[in-house]
Order: structure tokens, then C-alpha cells, then sequence
């Protein structure tokens, strides 16, 4: 790729999250061939990602993480933007409880379900090897079909198989349509699976490494203020509302319509306000939008190209709400909190289990729930107890003081819900989410044909977002940088000497662009390679 450093691009960027962000940050290195405007409707950056405020003498802590707790130990690339800005990650090995009594399981102690299933869980081992044989084959066949395939039964599926799923990719009511190449991965890859090594005997028996991210507001407020010391033009509260212009740079570039928005209190989201306030036309020589599919579908209305219709209209969503409460009696009534030696079993096929007993009765701090709705045991409910998960509380709150967030899934299966149950005095606030689900559809008609959409780009548009493969902070923050790559920017030398790093993003740059890279491109030497 050769770049052309004699003229400064104007480069707007739609979407102040974890993918703009990203992006603007590689650009700002360039300050002779960018000039950056980084536009974002709501009043501050980080997208879902943010810290709300809570009473510290009830719960602990003065502050809560919202939208995005934590990740994975992999996740190189947001870990070294968050040590950038000064802020650090705390790693925890995580503690799940999935259902309660008779239909109660943990990764962290044997339970009577893992035995009662102890002949289909030596089967689902041996399924998985054969999916891991015909990779090609079950890329895209959902879950559901291959556990159908495999005669596991109903209680084994809903029960132990899909919440081990829905946990990684939070695709709660989803999870069923998940490609089962995503399950094999998660038991079998040594590198990404949070289960690996799948156990035989008992399905999951592994406390996976994770982090839990610093304070979000904190961390993107100083995001902020290091990006607009380095040229980049940040402006909050401002709304892209179309595109009206799209052609060539010497036929005018890429004009687009933008509106100031009123904010709104406690971080909530700004769609629908503000429909009668004045617009401005502001031209750019490429756009990035780092925003959801169907949000960039709708602003480039009809100045989209076929190709992006059929790719962007092809996600699917769900609309979901967490609620963020200290109702303990909900959670003592739906959720299994502490060992429950009833349900504990101390030998497996043989297998001594008395030791991971004795740890579990000492410490069991479930972090990461999911139970079944009464109603259909393939609808599930999330929730977080957050003092176990996140770092800032201390580790001595009584449970009935604990935080914690349930979130409910996808607004369509409302009459499956429990949320009327929760102590309306004990709700600190609500907030709905616009969710992608990772359906096979996803990576049949979405993921696959991104590439076109970022390589042929005579029209001057990049794509970014966490969407274009996995919802994850890690792949937005590597769609960002992608991104900027794209329009010739630098990757980081940093993470060229991050093997790992390295590999994550030359996979996902071919993925997504069609490029390969190589060290160095961009930064006055070196080339690419396409596709």
C-alpha cells in the first residue's frame, strides 16, 4: 500500500466507543496527513462502556462498572491502551453458578447435575473432537442442530451446554444459533477457550483467567483528554443524522449532516431527542463509522451501496435491560449464592472431588449467574454479582448488601420474565441495550463479506465495531486500529513485538480488509500485501 502523506486527510469518525476511539488514537500519530474529528451523540466517550455512581457506605465502593465488566486474559491490545493512559487491570479467576437446586452446577465443585449427566458429558467430549475434525463442516451449522445431531438431551442442553456459551459471547436467548465451531473453541483452543481443557467427567472444572477492567469513565475521560492534546477534535453531544454527500475527494467528498443533542441524565442514551434542533453540513474526505450496522445503514439511507445494504441489514438484534439493584432475596430466590453441600457431590466416575469440596466450602463467590425461565428453559436470564466480580469492593460486604445487575433478554420474550420480582426500592437504575446477536446467520451472511466492504473503498467509508466478528472489547478496540490502518495510519510498534497481539491483528485485518501486515507499513517503510 503506498500512502500519500503530501495531502492532510479529513477524517471524521461516527461513534466515541472502544472501536473510535481506537481509531482516532492511531490517526492522532499522524497529525501531517490527518486532521481527526471524533463526533459521539451521547455527552461522554466509551460507549456501553461507563461507571455510574452508588452509595459507598452501603455497598462498599463509591462507583460501579456498567455495560462491559471485564474480559480475557488474551485481550493484549486493551490492556496496553488501558496501562497507555495510566490505568491497570486486576485479573480474578472466575466463579460461575448456572441454575439452583436440582438444576445447579459450577465450574468450581461437582454438583448432582454434572453427575446425572456424567454419560452425556463423556459423549459432548467426544462430539467435540469430531467437530474439531470438520471444522469446515460445523463453522456453520448452530448448536442446536449439532446437539440435536448428538441425541443430548433437553435438560443437558439447556441446562449445562448453553449457558457455558451464552457466558462468553453474553447472546443470552441467542445461544442456540450460535455456529458450533464458537463451542468447539471455547473447550478445545488453548489460546481463546475459557473452558479448555474441557473435562471429560465433568464438563468444566477450569477457574478461567479474566480481568476486570479499571473505572471506565475515569479511564476514557483521560482517553479523552490525551487525544485532544494530540490535534484530535472530540465533540460530544453531536449527531450525525445523515449522509447527504458521498463521491470522490475532487467531486466534493463526503458531506454530512450533523445536529447538537441535549444530554441526558445518567448516561442514557439520546436517541429520539432533540428531532426539531438545527443542522449543520460538514464536508470530510473519509468516514469511519464506528457505530452498529443498522445504525450506519440508516445514515447512509440511500447513498449506500447494494453491497452494504445486504451486509449491514443482515445483523441481527435483541433489546435487553440490566437492572442494577441490591435485591438479595430475588437473587437468593433465583440463583444459587453460597456452597450448597446438598447438591455437592465428592467422587465422579471414581474421580476424587473432596479437594475442590473443601476449596468450594471455604470459598465459593459466584461472580457470573445464569438461570433458566420457568417458562422455557431455553430462555435464560444473566446477572453479575458485582462486589465478587469487580475489584474496587472489599471483600467483607454482607450479601444483602452486595450489588448486583440481572439483565433480561431481548425484549420479545417479555412474558418470560422475572423482573417485576425485584424490590422496586432496591433498583439503583435500569438501562436498556441494543444487542447483536451472533447468530450462523452472522457469520454467514455478515462477517464473511466485511473485507468487501473495507477494501473497495471508492467510496470512502471504513467499517468498525466490535459487530464485524465478536461482540468483545478486544475486537473493537483491534476494528479501530484496523481502521485507521486502512486509511494509513501505523499499527503500534509496541505490539509488533507482542507476538500474540501481532497474530490477533494480522487475522483480523485479513478478515476484515483483506490485508495482510507487515512490520513497519505505514510508518514511512514497508508494504502490504492484499488479499
Amino acid at each position: 500500500m503506498t500512502v500519500d502523506i503530501t495531502t492532510k486527510k479529513r477524517v471524521i469518525i461516527v461513534g466515541a466507543g472502544a472501536a473510535g476511539m481506537s481509531c482516532a488514537h492511531q490517526l492522532a500519530y499522524h497529525p501531517d496527513r490527518f486532521d481527526v474529528t471524533l463526533v459521539e451523540s451521547s455527552d461522554y466517550c466509551g460507549g456501553q462502556a461507563f461507571s455510574i455512581p452508588i452509595n459507598e457506605e452501603t455497598h462498599g465502593a463509591a462507583w460501579l462498572n456498567q455495560g462491559v465488566q471485564g474480559g480475557s486474559h488474551i485481550f493484549h491490545h486493551t490492556v496496553k491502551m488501558f496501562e497507555q493512559q495510566g490505568h491497570a487491570v486486576v485479573p480474578i479467576q472466575l466463579h460461575v453458578s448456572f441454575g439452583k437446586e436440582q438444576g445447579f452446577w459450577t465450574n468450581v465443585f461437582p454438583t448432582q447435575l454434572v453427575e446425572r449427566h456424567r454419560n452425556e458429558i463423556k459423549r459432548f467430549y467426544w462430539a467435540l473432537r469430531i467437530v474439531r475434525n470438520l471444522k469446515i463442516v460445523f463453522a456453520i451449522i448452530p448448536v442446536k442442530v449439532f446437539l440435536g445431531i448428538f441425541w443430548f438431551s433437553r435438560e443437558f442442553t439447556d441446562f449445562m451446554v448453553l449457558p457455558t456459551l451464552a457466558l462468553f459471547l453474553g447472546t443470552g436467548n441467542a445461544t442456540p444459533d450460535v455456529p458450533t465451531i464458537v463451542l468447539e473453541r471455547l473447550f478445545n483452543s488453548s489460546t481463546y477457550g475459557m473452558w479448555y481443557p474441557a473435562d471429560p467427567l465433568s464438563l468444566v472444572s477450569n477457574l478461567p483467567s479474566m480481568i476486570v477492567f479499571p473505572k471506565f469513565t475515569s479511564f476514557y475521560t483521560t482517553w479523552q483528554h490525551d487525544l485532544e492534546s494530540r490535534g484530535v477534535n472530540i465533540r460530544l453531544s453531536t449527531e450525525v443524522t445523515a449522509i447527504t454527500q458521498r463521491s470522490a475527494i475532487s467531486q466534493g467528498g463526503i458531506t454530512v449532516s450533523l445536529r447538537k443533542r441535549t444530554p441526558q441524565p445518567k448516561n442514557h442514551d439520546t436517541v429520539g431527542n432533540d428531532q426539531d434542533s438545527s443542522q449543520i453540513m460538514e464536508t470530510y474526505d473519509e468516514l469511519v463509522f464506528a457505530v452498529l450496522p443498522d445504525t450506519a445503514k440508516a445514515l447512509l439511507g440511500k447513498k449506500a451501496r447494494w453491497v452494504e445494504r445486504a451486509v449491514l441489514g443482515s445483523a441481527k438484534f435483541s433489546d435487553d435491560i440490566t437492572v442494577t439493584h441490591w435485591d438479595s432475596d430475588y437473587m437468593d430466590k433465583w440463583y444459587t449464592n453460597r456452597f450448597d453441600a446438598a447438591q455437592a457431590v465428592s467422587t465422579l466416575h471414581g474421580r476424587d472431588e473432596s479437594q475442590r469440596i473443601s476449596i468450594a466450602e471455604k470459598d465459593f463467590t459466584p461472580m457470573y449467574y445464569i438461570k433458566q425461565t420457568p417458562m422455557d428453559s431455553r430462555k435464560l436470564e444473566m446477572a453479575f454479582d458485582c462486589n465478587n466480580y469487580q475489584a474496587q469492593f472489599p471483600k467483607d460486604i454482607p450479601f444483602n448488601r452486595h450489588v448486583f445487575q440481572t439483565i433480561f433478554l431481548n425484549k420479545q420474550d417479555e412474558a418470560t420474565w422475572s423482573r417485576k420480582e425485584i424490590n422496586p426500592e432496591k433498583v439503583i437504575r435500569e438501562d436498556w441495550w441494543h444487542q447483536l446477536c451472533h447468530s450462523w446467520t452472522h457469520y454467514i451472511l455478515v462477517v464473511p463479506w466485511i473485507w468487501i466492504l473495507n477494501s473497495v473503498r471508492s467510496k470512502h467509508i471504513t467499517f468498525a465495531g466490535s459487530w464485524t466478528v465478536l461482540n468483545a472489547h478486544e475486537v473493537a478496540v483491534m476494528s479501530g486500529m484496523a481502521a485507521a490502518y486502512s486509511l494509513g495510519g501505523s499499527y503500534p510498534k509496541e505490539f509488533e513485538d507482542d507476538a500474540f497481539a501481532l497474530l490477533c491483528f494480522r487475522c483480523y485485518l485479513l478478515l476484515t480488509h483483506g490485508k495482510w501486515y507487515r512490520k513497519g507499513a505505514n510508518r514511512g517503510s514497508g508494504k502490504e500485501k492484499d488479499h
